[in-house]
């Protein structure tokens, strides 16, 4: 089984989570800029959530165009992922809505570290599949920003209840790291490509 069907799956599943956080802005009655004002934690919430979907998105491209066979293992590995991603809105409304408060930082903390364990997951099982000399494993390495990232939503959970602002913090940093997407897999899948057509 090829990586096609895999991967418009998963875009569809993300296209829908990224539609359920948007419905969480209520529309306020009021018709003056003041009514916005209460909005600002949901909103914000919702920036920080649509960024890390389309980090999540974004990286999952990449990293299903090393895929040249699917195996059971692979599938449920991704539809473990989509599990996490899809709890994403539900900790989104639920620090918005209560600004921030101790608790919902650090449920948004876990399912934010729940996501990067799983999509490490999904590395490991396309590895496992493809092996350790494959493209995929040459272009990641040792993945030491997967593994600082982890860190950082773990400090962040327990930061939850000291400071869920320095919480939110530690979230936005991991965030911030991963805005530019790793150009190495999309290096390594061209030298594959430049590859084949010369050897044709």
């Amino acid at each position: 089984m090829s990586s096609d069907r895999l991967t418009a799956f998963s875009d569809g599943v993300i296209a829908i989570i990224i539609t359920i956080m948007v419905l969480e802005l209520k529309v306020p009655h009021e018709t003056d800029l003041g009514a916005l004002k209460g909005l600002l934690p949901v909103f914000l919430s919702y920036v920080l959530s649509f960024i890390y979907v389309a980090i999540y998105w974004t990286n999952h491209h990449h990293m299903l165009h090393t895929v040249k066979e699917v195996s059971g293992g692979i599938m449920w590995a991704n539809t473990h992922l989509l599990f996490w991603l899809s709890l994403v809105p539900f900790a989104t409304a639920w620090t918005g809505e209560n600004r921030f408060a101790a608790w919902p930082t650090a449920v948004y903390g876990f399912t934010l570290l729940m996501c990067a364990a799983a999509y490490s997951l999904l590395q490991h099982m396309i590895v496992r599949r493809h092996g350790e000399d494959s493209l995929l494993a040459r272009a990641i390495g040792h993945d030491r920003k997967g593994t600082l990232s982890m860190a950082l939503y773990l400090s962040g959970i327990a930061m939850s209840f000291v400071s869920p602002r320095i919480a939110v913090g530690f979230y936005a940093f991991v965030a911030a790291i991963w805005l530019m997407p790793s150009r190495k897999i999309e290096k390594r899948v061209a030298e594959e490509e430049a590859k084949v057509e010369a050897s044709k």
